[in-house]
């Protein structure tokens, strides 16, 4: 009995590439952060909260609309936006927008259009720490 406890206390810690197999880290692309922003102008102007809800986007297509295009912000912002549908006739119509693009140009500020796409890129991992050095001591 005795030797059954010592054989117990003395499990091996699990490896990194165990826990990175367990059951509980899945991948990225299946589980992308989101989260709401408020724009306060447009909240007041409803009189009532306007959420916008963004989602990270998969790996490499924050740099590929950067290299692709100079309205990188804007495309971001429609790659990453969840709710509203940016992309909506409804909206193009009212804001006389011809392009998803040209809508959002129509709706938000242009720092308003900067904080959100900082906001889907902070999701995505950028523009923020990732990761944090351990030090041994």
């Amino acid at each position: 009995m005795e030797k059954e406890l010592i054989n117990q206390e003395e499990a091996v810690d699990p490896t990194i590439l165990d826990l990175l197999l367990g059951k509980n880290v899945v991948a990225v692309n299946k589980q992308l952060p989101t989260a709401q922003y408020e724009v306060p102008r447009l909240s007041a102007a409803a009189g009532k909260p306007v959420l916008f809800t963004l989602r990270a986007l998969p790996y490499g297509q924050v740099q590929e609309m950067k290299r692709l295009t100079d309205e990188s912000d804007i495309q971001i912002l429609l790659a990453g936006c969840v709710e509203p549908d940016l992309k909506a006739p409804a909206l193009q119509e009212k804001f006389k927008g011809v392009t998803p693009a040209e809508t959002i140009k129509a709706l938000l500020l242009p720092g308003e259009i900067a904080d959100l796409s900082a906001a889907v890129e902070q999701l995505t991992g950028y523009r923020r720490n990732t990761i944090r050095e351990v030090k041994n001591g």
